[in-house]
């Protein structure tokens, strides 16, 4: 794909109305370079050494159930060594730096290990890409795992040859899925809680969000109990600012939804 015949496919992810929808354009592109299988983490609540509450954590994969339980769920991705890169940089990589440390015995016991564990599930070589980001606490990254059969070689020549393809695809998908709603089934607010965050972030007081909802105060107060809860914070200028860092409140409807209102 010539840089004139991508420009189409970097308006559908930028136009896109989900984070999933974005995912799927992108993804659907790595795939025909040769890499089926790729994971991607955000966050906002990057801590020193940790990324935080991982519920607050956004982790996207087209890998199999199995492996996305072990890579996320399990903690397994910070045990491997494109893990560390990604943390210390920005850019893009191949995964060939990791095979040399491998075999020259550079790589710490744990690497060494999670190095020997991809490969049993035949992830061998590979891209990484570590997005630069303008907080101290927020970080994107994104592994695309060479399709069976490449070998390193094999993916420093596409890599060679597509580079600012790749790229142009990756920071697109990484700025359209940052500012779209980060909606989870740990992080779930519903229309009435994001509407009483939305009010209190504008200044409005209980008895003034009341008549703007048409609600008693005390419903207020309950519907803000409940968004403290499913944001996992102690007070509501908390919720608010945590809501608005995940893209929760102030969202843009998607059309359909907006047309059914």
């Amino acid at each position: 794909m010539t840089d004139h015949s991508i420009l189409p496919l970097l308006n559908r992810i930028a136009a896109a109305q989900s984070i999933d929808e974005a995912w799927a354009l992108a993804t659907a592109h790595f795939a025909s370079l040769g890499f089926r299988r790729v994971n991607y983490g955000f966050t906002r609540f990057r801590h020193l050494k940790t990324i935080g509450d991982p519920d607050d954590a956004l982790f996207l994969s087209t890998c199999d159930s199995d492996y996305v339980n072990r890579y996320f769920r399990g903690g397994f991705y910070a045990k491997t060594p494109v893990f560390r890169w990604a943390e210390c940089n920005s850019g893009a990589c191949t995964w060939t730096w990791v095979k040399e440390a491998f075999e020259a015995g550079h790589l710490s016991a744990e690497e060494a290990e999670a190095v020997r564990q991809n490969l049993a599930m035949g992830v061998t070589a590979g891209i990484s890409v570590s997005f630069p980001e303008v907080s101290a606490r927020s970080k994107g990254a994104m592994g695309m795992i060479a399709d069976p059969g490449l070998t390193h070689q094999d993916v420093d020549r596409i890599f060679a040859e597509r580079r600012e393809e790749i790229l142009a695809v990756a920071n697109m998908m990484h700025l359209t899925i940052v500012h779209l709603p980060h909606l989870s089934r740990h992080r779930a607010l519903s229309p009435r809680q994001r509407e009483a965050l939305e009010w209190v972030a504008d200044g409005k007081t209980t008895q003034d969000v009341a008549l703007l909802m048409g609600v008693s105060p005390a419903m207020v107060e309950k519907h803000l109990r409940l968004a403290r809860e499913a944001l996992s914070v102690e007070t509501t200028a908390q919720a608010v600012a945590k809501g608005a860092l995940l893209n929760m409140i102030f969202q843009r409807l998607p059309d359909a939804a907006r047309a059914a209102r």
